[in-house]
């Protein structure tokens, strides 16, 4: 007890040395939910649909204080679902038998989608592509698993299965996997980890046969691996622009491309290389525009010799070409005692750094748990200082620069603001402000910030101090599904 205290006050000062100026308006705040191995959600299989949603709700409730705006929200874990729509059986972790729906039923991701966007956050459905199992243990899982369907699309490395990307069967069905899930739900993104080909093991990679059945005009099977997740990226791409214009795609890498000793394009850095380990080539993929972000897994300290984080920072930063870069912060590090690691200021300090950087547009924390169960003192760090105020995702003006129209018929009595819906059918949701009376009305400013919805229908807000508001002007604003703000309704005085 008396070291968290103790961190809690070191981290406290330090940060706040950090952080003498007002948090910025547009910044990604991301999450991880992982539900592999019931990592974040639910605690355990098996549990009931009551008590998954009312853990669900307490996990997106403690976000919602720490001020984050999209939660990664694992949908298939290994070629299983998390989801009812869909023809992909439901996942092992949700009643501890793969195939079995929770009961009584209900849609989690549906559930999900719904929660986040009442509290303000986007949801990001996230996708393994190519694992199909986690282990071994073929009891757990179901015959009816396409892995039994059809044993001819998978290979075994490392005691797991995996989807041969070589094949264009396998590229098809992973493209109609994902497609479904655009199509039946109003998800706000498509997020892919940092697992493509398997990463590396004491063995052969046994794709030779599918190499030489599909070439694709390739001689080197390591160029071919990576055309092949080349092929999938683009595909998917342009299938999700096709249904949804407005649905984001992201992925999220290891957090080295490439070493400069490989490639001069390369990072200053000496570690495993996704280009090479995992046929990862993110760098065209952004440099091409398949994807709307790139989310690189920096794991790493500051000054840490193999792959120091300042340095990968930057690199992605420079090799960004006009899209977002979201940093991955891996908080469940913060329990480590050696590289700097328990330094209270290190998570501190990487946010101040990628704020001086503006080709970094935010972060993205793993996992949910590493974050709510304060490790390091780091939820202390949010809530008192590094998030302290409500901020808005980043706009992607390359998918759409519109902005909605603006509130009408703003009022207020005993508290509540209300307004009209306007008629406009691309308003997603409403910002509301509160400004002091007789200054200057400040919409960059997110102190004047009290709320964010994502639901179009709800055009009521409640203010409960009454002495409070009495101090203050409000106002709303209209956001569009990518999160554009339309100019502020009128003004009305608190009362």
């Amino acid at each position: 007890m008396k070291k968290n205290i103790f961190l809690f006050i070191a981290s406290t000062i330090i940060i706040g040395d950090l952080f003498a100026k007002i948090p910025p308006k547009r910044e990604f705040r991301g999450v991880w939910i992982a539900t592999v191995k019931n990592i974040d959600w639910p605690s355990k299989a098996g549990l009931s649909s009551d008590l998954q949603k009312d853990e669900l709700i307490r996990i997106l409730d403690e976000h919602q204080k720490n001020k984050m705006n999209a939660i990664m929200f694992q949908v298939r874990p290994s070629a299983d679902a998390f989801y009812a729509n869909g023809e992909e059986l439901w996942s092992y972790f949700i009643a501890g038998q793969q195939g079995k729906a929770p009961e009584p039923f209900y849609d989690p991701l549906e559930f999900a989608i719904r929660e986040a966007h009442r509290r303000g956050m986007e949801l990001h459905a996230w996708f393994n592509p190519y694992r199909a199992t986690n282990d071994s243990n073929e009891s757990l899982v179901s015959p009816n698993h396409i892995t039994h369907q059809k044993p001819e699309w998978f290979f075994t490395y490392s005691k797991k299965k995996f989807f041969d990307p070589g094949l264009p069967e396998v590229r098809d069905y992973i493209n109609k996997i994902i497609i479904n899930v655009v199509k039946n739900y109003d998800i706000d993104g498509v997020h892919f980890d940092d697992y493509f080909y398997p990463y590396p093991a004491a063995e052969l990679m046994p794709d030779t046969t599918t190499f030489a059945r599909y070439p694709n005009g390739f001689t080197d099977i390591h160029d071919w691996r990576r055309n092949n997740v080349d092929l999938l990226i683009k595909s998917v791409a342009d299938n999700i622009k096709k249904e949804k214009p407005y649905v984001k795609f992201g992925v999220s890498p290891f957090g080295i491309w490439r070493n400069k000793k490989e490639d001069p394009k390369g990072s200053d850095t000496n570690g495993l290389s996704g280009y090479s380990a995992l046929y990862a080539d993110v760098l065209k993929w952004t440099e091409k525009g398949w994807i709307d972000y790139v989310n690189p897994q920096i794991y790493f300290p500051f000054n840490y010799a193999p792959a120091a984080y300042e340095k990968l920072l930057d690199w992605w930063g420079s090799n960004a070409y006009g899209k977002h870069v979201y940093v991955g912060h891996g908080v469940y590090r913060l329990t480590e005692t050696k590289n700097g690691w328990d330094d209270p200021s290190q998570m501190p300090r990487q946010i101040a750094y990628l704020r001086k950087n503006p080709n970094i547009q935010g972060s993205v924390y793993f996992s949910s748990k590493s974050v709510t169960n304060n490790l390091g003192g780091f939820q202390d760090s949010l809530r008192t200082n590094l998030y302290s105020k409500i901020a808005l995702v980043p706009e992607m003006d390359w998918i759409d620069s519109s902005k909605p129209v603006s509130p009408k018929d703003l009022t207020m009595k005993k508290g509540v603001l209300r307004w009209k819906r306007p008629q406009d059918e691309r308003v997603f949701g409403y910002v509301i402000y509160r400004f002091p009376k007789n200054n200057e009305i400040d919409v960059n400013n997110p102190e004047n910030i009290i709320g964010v919805t994502f639901d179009s229908a709800a055009t009521v807000f409640e203010e409960k101090d009454k002495l409070k508001r009495r101090k203050f002007t409000y106002a709303v604003s209209s956001l569009n599904r990518l999160k554009n703000e339309s100019l502020l309704s009128e003004t009305v005085k608190g009362r």
